[in-house]
């Protein structure tokens, strides 16, 4: 997907008014056009199991940024997936409230899990340029876990560190997770739909990584123990 491609789906799927509004905010967002800052991708499951966790999620994202201001800034961009085949990116933005105005525009559907497109897809744009992290926040896996370990070995190849958050406890998405972590070197964590306060400091550890590297991750573990169970598992980058 080239830089104007980046407000299309991944896959196409059918047009109605709230890919239009997501469309549109997502080409009033504040690009990313800052050298020398990190750049994450924070993809989420929005099939309609999720709609706890959408609403989670889109309070908490602005922590992303938060932590990551200190470690030198950071570029997010969404990604979910939802309903038949449809699995949409945004372009890259700077600010918390760029995210946010993108995630309010969506709403869950009901659908099987695209994890395979999350993961080929941070391989193509770290394959473009650098992708400190993939963040995939989800609570199933629908799919081969052959050919997701497949695509999660080409994330390694270009460095993405992979955190996988699993709402709920089902050991099939546990394994996956962990094995496509493990592969990646990255981290897999379970949380509970009620933990918001867990959920938050997660996602500020993963972006303190994402912007300043295993330094930053140390500096965050100072202060949170989300961020020292992350930095536990993670092997010496």
């Amino acid at each position: 997907m080239t830089q104007g491609d980046q407000n299309r789906p991944i896959v196409p799927g059918k047009g109605d008014d709230r890919i239009a509004a997501f469309v549109e905010a997502a080409r009033a967002a504040p690009v990313a056009t800052s050298s020398g800052r990190g750049r994450l991708i924070f993809a989420l499951d929005a099939t309609m199991s999720r709609q706890p966790t959408w609403d989670l999620a889109l309070d908490l994202q602005s922590r992303m940024f938060q932590a990551a201001a200190d470690s030198g800034g950071l570029d997010v961009q969404l990604v979910y997936f939802r309903g038949m085949d449809e699995c949409r990116a945004s372009k890259f933005v700077s600010g918390g409230q760029g995210l946010a105005a993108l995630m309010r525009k969506i709403e869950v559907r009901g659908g099987k899990t695209q994890i395979r497109k999350v993961l080929s897809h941070t391989a193509q744009e770290a394959a473009r340029a650098k992708v400190g992290a993939l963040v995939f926040v989800g609570d199933a896996m629908e799919e081969n876990i052959d050919d997701l370990c497949a695509r999660a070995g080409k994330l390694a190849l270009h460095g993405v560190k992979a955190f996988m958050f699993q709402e709920g406890g089902d050991p099939a998405v546990a394994n996956a997770f962990r094995e496509i972590a493990r592969l990646t070197e990255g981290v897999y964590c379970a949380f509970d739909a009620g933990a918001a306060e867990r959920l938050g400091q997660l996602l500020r550890a993963a972006a303190a990584y994402a912007a300043g590297g295993r330094a930053a991750l140390e500096r965050q573990a100072a202060q949170s123990a989300e961020a020292r169970l992350l930095l536990g598992q993670m092997r010496q980058a």
